[in-house]
C-alpha cells in the first residue's frame, strides 16, 4: 500500500475516533502524524514537527489572550453596547454588519485569519448578549471573510489570478470574485432562516429605557423585546462610562487592526504584543487572563496542521487530483477536484492549497470544453467555503474566542457537524451551480 493511502486511511480513521470518543481530535492527529510519518513516509521526527503552523498557532494564543483582557476589563461589553446604538437596537442587523465588515476587510487585502480574529470575538459577544444562535453567528464571519476573499486585490483573488495566468487560462477575475460573494450570501442567508434569524426580525433593544444604554447594561436593566409579545431578556453588565483600561485596550484593538492590515504584520505577533503592553499597564487586574486563552483548540489545531503536512507529504491530494484528471469524462473529473479542494482544505491552508488545486485542473479545462472561469470559480469557492472548519484558521478562532457562556462541548460539536454538512454537500452544489452551466 502506498503512502498516499496509508495517510488518507490514518485520516479516515483519526477523525472518527475523534467523533465518537471525547478526545481532543488534535491529540489524535500527533499520533497519526508520527506513525505514519516515521514508518510510511520514513521521515524523522523533527521533520514531522516541522509540520506545525507556528504562524496559526500564534494567532490562536495571541488573539485569545488580548480579547481575555478585553473581556475583563469590559471593553468587548462597551463595544456591543455602541454597536447596537449604531444599528438602532435592531438585532436582526447585527449578523449582517459583522458579514459585511468582514467581508470589506478581505477585500480590501486583509488576510481571512486576521479579519475573523478582529471581527469574530465581538460577533460572537453580540451573540451571548442578545441570544443570537452562536453558530449562525461565527459562521456569519467566516462567510463574510471567504465573501469578500477574492476581489482582485485580495490575498486570495492575487493568488488564483496569478496561477491562472500562469497556466495561460483566461483572465476571470470578477468571475471568480462575484461567485464566492454570491455563494457564501446563500450560505449566511441559508444560516439567518435556519437558526431564528426570523425571530430576530421581530426583536429590538429598547434604547429609550434608561437615559443611557451604558448605565442600563449595567443595572441589567436593558432588555431585547420582542414587538407584539412583551418578551424580553436581560443583556448583560457593562461598567459605567469608559475606564482607563478599556480606553488603552480600544486604542490596542485599533493598532492591532492598523498593525496588522495595513502594515501587513503576522496578526498572531501584533495581537500578543497588545496584549502584553496590556498586562505591564495592570498586572493585577489581568494576571489570570493567560489562563483564558483557548488551549484545547489550540492542541486541536497544532495536531491537526501537522497532519495535513504529512497528509501533503505523501502525495495524496496530487494523487486523488490526477485520477480524477484522468476520469472520461471531465465534469465528473471537475466534481472530484472540488471535492479534493474542499476536504484537504477543511484540515490544511486554502492559501497554500489554491496554487497546487488550479493547475492539476488545467488538462480538464484544455479538453473537457469546462469554462475556465467557472470551473476554477468553483475550485476556489470549494477549497475555501469549508474554513468554517474548527480544523482550519478560521473555523478554529469561531471556536477559541467564544465567551465563556457558550458550552464549548456543545458548540464544538455544533461547528462540526456544520463543517461536515459543508464538506459533504458544498462542493457537489458549487459544482452544480458554477460548473455545469459553463459545461
Amino acid at each position: 500500500m502506498g503512502p498516499e493511502w496509508v495517510a488518507i486511511l490514518a485520516l479516515v480513521a483519526l477523525f472518527v475516533v475523534g467523533t465518537v470518543l471525547p478526545i481532543n481530535m488534535g491529540a489524535l492527529a500527533y499520533v497519526a502524524a508520527w506513525l505514519v510519518g516515521l514508518y510510511s513516509l520514513h521521515l524523522s521526527e523533527k521533520e514531522i514537527l516541522a509540520g506545525v503552523s507556528g504562524d496559526l498557532i500564534l494567532t490562536l494564543i495571541g488573539v485569545t489572550y488580548l480579547f481575555a483582557i478585553a473581556k475583563n476589563n469590559g471593553t468587548v461589553d462597551l463595544i456591543v453596547a455602541s454597536a447596537v446604538r449604531a444599528v438602532g437596537g435592531r438585532v436582526a442587523l447585527i449578523p449582517w454588519v459583522m458579514f459585511a465588515v468582514t467581508a470589506v476587510l478581505t477585500a480590501i487585502g486583509a488576510a481571512s485569519p486576521a479579519a475573523c480574529a478582529i471581527i469574530g470575538p465581538i460577533a460572537l459577544g453580540f451573540a451571548a448578549r442578545y441570544k443570537i444562535n452562536p453558530l449562525m453567528m461565527g459562521m456569519f464571519v467566516v462567510h463574510g471573510a471567504q465573501g469578500g476573499g477574492f476581489s482582485p486585490i485580495s490575498i486570495y483573488g492575487t493568488i488564483t489570478n496569478s496561477v491562472m495566468e500562469d497556466a495561460k487560462l483566461p483572465s476571470s477575475e470578477l468571475t471568480v470574485f462575484l461567485s464566492s460573494l454570491v455563494v457564501n450570501l446563500v450560505m449566511a442567508t441559508i444560516l439567518f432562516i435556519v437558526f431564528g434569524g426570523r425571530k430576530l426580525m421581530d426583536q429590538r433593544v429598547d434604547l429609550n429605557s434608561s437615559d443611557d444604554l451604558t448605565d442600563d447594561l449595567h443595572e441589567g436593566g436593558a432588555t431585547v423585546t420582542a414587538r407584539g409579545t412583551g418578551a424580553s431578556a436581560p443583556t448583560g453588565t457593562l461598567a459605567r462610562g469608559v475606564k482607563r483600561d478599556q480606553l488603552l485596550t480600544l486604542i490596542a484593538f485599533v493598532g492591532v487592526a492598523v498593525v496588522a492590515l495595513v502594515f501587513d504584520k503576522n496578526i498572531g505577533f501584533v495581537a500578543i504584543t497588545a496584549a502584553v503592553l496590556l498586562a505591564i499597564l495592570s498586572p493585577t487586574e489581568h494576571k489570570d487572563a493567560i489562563k483564558q486563552v483557548a488551549w484545547p483548540t489550540v492542541l486541536l489545531v497544532a495536531g491537526v496542521s501537522t497532519y495535513a503536512a504529512i497528509l501533503t507529504e505523501s502525495g495524496a491530494p496530487q494523487f486523488v487530483g490526477k485520477w480524477a484528471a484522468g476520469l472520461g469524462a471531465a465534469v465528473i473529473g471537475a466534481l472530484v477536484l472540488c471535492y479534493v479542494g474542499g476536504v484537504v482544505s477543511a484540515f490544511a491552508s486554502s492559501t497554500a492549497l489554491l496554487p497546487v488545486i488550479i493547475p492539476i485542473a488545467v488538462p480538464l479545462i484544455g479538453h473537457g470544453g469546462i469554462s475556465a472561469g467557472l470551473f476554477v470559480a468553483a475550485l476556489a469557492v470549494a477549497s475555501t467555503i469549508v474554513d468554517v472548519s474548527p480544523f482550519s484558521t478560521n473555523g478554529a478562532l469561531m471556536l477559541a474566542n467564544r465567551p465563556d457562556t457558550i458550552a464549548e462541548p456543545v458548540y464544538y460539536k455544533q461547528i462540526l457537524t456544520y463543517s461536515v454538512i459543508v464538506v459533504a454537500a458544498g462542493p457537489l452544489l458549487v459544482w452544480a451551480a458554477l460548473v455545469l452551466p459553463g459545461w
